[in-house]
Formats: structure tokens, C-alpha cells, sequence
């Protein structure tokens, strides 16, 4: 009998705060300067100088933890968490450990079969982040770039509740949207400002007790959490079934072999040394700062899905595409508010045909050469019929590549639809007269020859003839002896 084996998963998030300044320091933490042009003494961790903390930082986390239902920690703690890297200058980094500002929370995810799944939210603590080392470029030597050092990251620690790789990359994606819906992180995977560490391990299906976990990190792609997460539980098993154990460790992914690699034994907690920092005070929150910090949050993913739902009469699945991120139900709402209405007209518009233009050109909606004005105006053509939607798949076209609107690209292309009945009569007789055996064939009760007629109506009048029309107006005219 084949031992059946369960995969087990948890995820530390780690989301750079959008602050303008590090969380103990004045220095900028914009991206992309040259090396070591943003790092101070504080962060460089010389002698006499004082970490002051960023009041925005912790803003930003507790937005964080009411958004996920958490409890919000009315005293916490910043601790020494003592390790050498040498992109970390002063040997240890500042976190939090026994008091984190945010514990106990919960998002919901949904599952491929469009179930419902809840994952637990262990903590989310504030700590710095620390420098870069650098390999490139530099022959046999390595460089270290501090600007990182002291940016304020946000670490969201799961449960270990995830069973596939595929609620893992639900769950980061779930998270990825809620922090850039509260704009407190950009969520820019590519520069390092959201990635993760991913726990895993693999135990009987059925039993209690966890398996030996391995924790890979920094994956800053969904499609490599993924691999990662596939390959490390195929890994695990394959160990485990040869006879062999499961080794506690971190290791790295390594994206061209697609492979995880040992990188060094797991740490755990009390090879850091963690104690309280003696330079920063408890951070003490009244509850007045806390209401107001609610007050500020602004209308969440799963509240805004289900006021799709309610108010525009969306499938779930509708709502959950088009509230995927802020921008996007940003952009379907002012489209629909401009339309005056045709929810679903819009809806299917903007998540099939503008978001195929989007995905291919790599664009995000709020670049988007179409803005939601003239969305609405091709998108009110339909509705008054001035044109059909395969004709204004034409019309989105050239709007995408010329950035003019909807009415200018009909009348230069001379598409409006043809509504006119006698003229749509005319072109039907013309093609009656045209295809006598078919004709015949239909009047005998070869009833599919209809999807033929309109074909060829549709083609005599260069698509333009109202779908809808040709319809009925050949039902009655075929019928005619």
C-alpha cells in the first residue's frame, strides 16, 4: 500500500514600508541610488549615535494588522537579533521578538475550486533590513551597499496552514493585495520590496505532528515560490522514502536549475541572543491613535468584492478578479459610473479584452493607453448600437495604438453598424438569390444552414449589419416560400 503524503507550508512576508525615511534613521529610502549615497551613521551602526523610530513606520503596521483582524499590541518591544553578514554593520539587526505589534490575524483565500480558506496570521513585527552584497561585475571581489540598511520592513509570519503550493502563492498574493490596498507597501517584487521565506515540510496524511521543515529564502516571484515549494516537497519525499531524514536547514532556489540548495543549518531562536535593545524605548499605543488609524483604512479587498457583488450584481469570480488590486476596481468603477450603468458589459470588457492588452504589453491599468473615459465612450457605442462588440474589438484596437477616442476611430474607419431594415432586407435577398441549393437545403429542414446565412450577411456587409437584426430578419425571410 503507497504512503500518501501531505505537504506542509508556512510563509514569512517580508514588505518594505513605504516610508520616505528608514525606521531608525533620516535617511531616504528611495530606490535605485548609487551605492552607499543613502546610509548614515545610524545606520552604519557607529558609536554614540541613537536610533529614533519612525512614527509612519508604525503607522503603517498597525494599518496592516486592523486590515487583517488582528490584536494590535498596546505595548511592544524592540529586540537585538545578534548575527554576523557583512552587509550588516553593527552585528546585530533591531526586530521584534517575545512583544510584536501585531499578533493573531487571519485572511481569507480562495481556493481553485472557488472554495473558501482561512490562514492564520501568526504575528507581523517591524525590524530593519539589512545591506546588499554585491558580485557582479566586480571580478574576485565582493562590494557592500548599506542603502538597504535600516529600511523598515514589515515581517507577516503565517501558520503553518497552507497544503499546496497553491494555496502558498493564493495566501502571498492575498497579502500582496491587502498591503497595496493600504498603500503601505508598493509591492514591487522586482526590487525587493515584497518577498519571502518559505517553511516546508511533508508528514502522513492524517497525522498530528509535523515533519522536520526547511525554510527557503528570499523567493521574490510567484512563479518561483511555486517551483520552489513543488521541488522542495518532491525533495522531501524523495528523502524520506529512501530512507533517509529530512535535515533542518535554510537553502536557496536556485531558478535555472530549479533546485533547492542547502545553505546553512536552520538557526532558531536562541542562537540569536535576542534581548530587548537598550537604546529604544517600549513602543506604547493608546487607544484613541488606534481608533484613528481605523478610521484612515480605506475600504478592503473582500468589503469592496462583496459591494461589487451587491451593487453591480457581479459573480464572486467577477468581483475577486476586478478588486484584485486597487487600481483595477479603481478604473471599473469610474468606467461603469462614465457608462452610466452595463456593470457586466464593462465587467467582461475590462477583464478580457483591455487586461489582454495589458498583460501583453506589461502594462499596469494605470498606464494604460485607453483610460477609463474613452473606455466608456467605445463601451456606450455598443449600447446604442452604433457599433457591435466584434466591430469594437476593431475600434479597441486602434484606440490602444492611436490613443484617440471611440467616436473618431468609427467615422475614420467607417464602421458605424448598419441598423437600417430595408438595407439589411436588400443584402439578405442578395444572398438568397446568391446560394439557391443552400436555400433549398434549409427549407427542407436542414436547420443548421442558419449559422450560414448570417455568416455569410455578416461578410457582405463587412461585419457591420446588427448581429441582432440578421438574426431576426432572416428568420422570417428563410421561412418566406
Amino acid at each position: 500500500m503507497s504512503i500518501e503524503w501531505e505537504v506542509v507550508i508556512g510563509l514569512e512576508i517580508h514588505a518594505q514600508l513605504a516610508t520616505r525615511s528608514k525606521i531608525f534613521s533620516g535617511s531616504s529610502t528611495a530606490f535605485g541610488a548609487e551605492p552607499n549615497a543613502q546610509a548614515n551613521l545610524v545606520d552604519l551602526g557607529y558609536p554614540g549615535v541613537l536610533p529614533v523610530l519612525n512614527r509612519e513606520a508604525v503607522r503603517m503596521a498597525v494599518m496592516f494588522g486592523l486590515a487583517a483582524g488582528a490584536t494590535i499590541a498596546r505595548r511592544s518591544v524592540f529586540a537585538r537579533k545578534n548575527y554576523f553578514y557583512p552587509d550588516l554593520p553593527k552585528g546585530y539587526q533591531i526586530s521584534q521578538y517575545e512583544l510584536p505589534i501585531v499578533e493573531d490575524g487571519s485572511v481569507d483565500i480562495v481556493l481553485d475550486d472557488g472554495s473558501r480558506k482561512t490562514i492564520g496570521i501568526t504575528r507581523a513585527h517591524l525590524e530593519e533590513d539589512a545591506g546588499k552584497s554585491l558580485h557582479e561585475g566586480l571580478g574576485a571581489r565582493s562590494g557592500i551597499d548599506l542603502n538597504r540598511a535600516g529600511t523598515p520592513l514589515l515581517e507577516i509570519v503565517s501558520e503553518p496552514d497552507m497544503r499546496s503550493a497553491r494555496e502558498a502563492i493564493a495566501y502571498m498574493k492575498k497579502i500582496h493585495t491587502l498591503v497595496r490596498y493600504l498603500e503601505i507597501c508598493d509591492g514591487n517584487m522586482q526590487e525587493g520590496s515584497f518577498r519571502c521565506d518559505a517553511n516546508v515540510s511533508v508528514r502522513h496524511e492524517g497525522k498530528r505532528e509535523f515533519g522536520t521543515r526547511c525554510e527557503i529564502k528570499n523567493l521574490n516571484s510567484f512563479r518561483f515560490i511555486e517551483k520552489a515549494i513543488n521541488y522542495e516537497m518532491a525533495r522531501q519525499i524523495d528523502l524520506l522514502e529512501g530512507g533517509g531524514s529530512v535535515v533542518q536547514e535554510t537553502r536557496l532556489y536556485d531558478p535555472d536549475r530549479n533546485e533547492t540548495r542547502s545553505m546553512r543549518s536552520k538557526e532558531e531562536a536562541n542562537d540569536y541572543r535576542y534581548f530587548p535593545d537598550p537604546d529604544l524605548l517600549p513602543v506604547s499605543l493608546d487607544e484613541r491613535w488606534i481608533e484613528d488609524v481605523k478610521t484612515s483604512l480605506p475600504e478592503l479587498p473582500d468589503d469592496k468584492a462583496a459591494r461589487f457583488v451587491r451593487e453591480h450584481g457581479l459573480s464572486e469570480y467577477d468581483a475577486g478578479v476586478l478588486t484584485a488590486s486597487r487600481e483595477m476596481a479603481a478604473y471599473y468603477e469610474d468606467v461603469v459610473r462614465r457608462l452610466g450603468g452595463e456593470p457586466k458589459l464593462a465587467a467582461n470588457w475590462v477583464m478580457g479584452d483591455l487586461s489582454g492588452y495589458l498583460n501583453r504589453d506589461g502594462l499596469d491599468v494605470d498606464r494604460s493607453p485607453v483610460d477609463a473615459v474613452r473606455l466608456a465612450g467605445l463601451l456606450a457605442r455598443i449600447v446604442d448600437q452604433t457599433i457591435s462588440g466584434k466591430i469594437a474589438k476593431e475600434v479597441l484596437e486602434a484606440m490602444w495604438t492611436g490613443a484617440v477616442d471611440a467616436d473618431a476611430v468609427i467615422e475614420s474607419k467607417g464602421l458605424r453598424q448598419i441598423t437600417d431594415t430595408s438595407a439589411i432586407e436588400a443584402v439578405i435577398a442578395e444572398v438568397m438569390a446568391a446560394n439557391p441549393r443552400q436555400l433549398a437545403d434549409y427549407r427542407s429542414g436542414k436547420d443548421k444552414l442558419f449559422g450560414f446565412f448570417v455568416g455569410q450577411v455578416m461578410k457582405a456587409t463587412g461585419g457591420k449589419a446588427n448581429p441582432a437584426q440578421v438574426n431576426e430578419l432572416l428568420k422570417k425571410l428563410l421561412a418566406e416560400r
